[in-house]
């Protein structure tokens, strides 16, 4: 295995995508690697009614540089970490594109887990990225293994 020298971390902003941030920004601390927080923003969606590209990108990158900072602050400045917001659709498809084109040599991304009919119905970015990406893919799920186990010890 080739050493980590460079990861793609890609957010949506949430509370679920914090947790794969943690784990690339510990995992670069750890190997001294370059993280690239990606977001994409899916311009069909919540932003079709506004025009100019160039302000939803500069509003996307403000709220990027603050959920980092809300986030982060122990461990931002602990690691090589260059943000990237591009508009682009589906997602899944931007972030290998991203990974291919910055030539990563892996992305962290968290996910809910979810199985069934909910993950019927509401698909897996996640598992999307995994079908296609041009590197490996660290997935963090949304509880770790200790939470789960307490939980059903519990």
């Amino acid at each position: 295995m080739s050493r980590i020298k460079k990861i793609l971390a890609p957010t949506d902003f949430s509370q679920l995508s914090k947790l794969g941030i943690r784990y690339a920004l510990e995992l670069a601390r750890d190997t001294s690697a370059e993280v690239i927080v990606y977001h994409a923003i899916d311009f069909a969606g919540a932003w079709a009614e506004i025009t100019a590209r160039h302000d939803v990108i500069e509003h996307s990158r403000r709220t990027l540089d603050a959920f980092l900072a809300a986030n982060f602050a122990d461990c931002i400045d602990l690691v090589e970490v260059r943000q990237s917001v591009e508009i682009g659709t589906p997602p899944t498809q931007c972030i290998n594109e991203k990974a291919a084109s910055e030539d990563v040599d892996i992305i962290v991304m968290s996910t809910h887990g979810r199985t069934g009919l909910e993950h019927m119905m509401l698909g897996s970015v996640t598992e999307k990225v995994v079908a296609r990406a041009p590197c490996p893919v660290l997935v963090v799920p949304h509880r770790r293994r200790s939470d789960a186990q307490s939980a059903r010890a519990a």
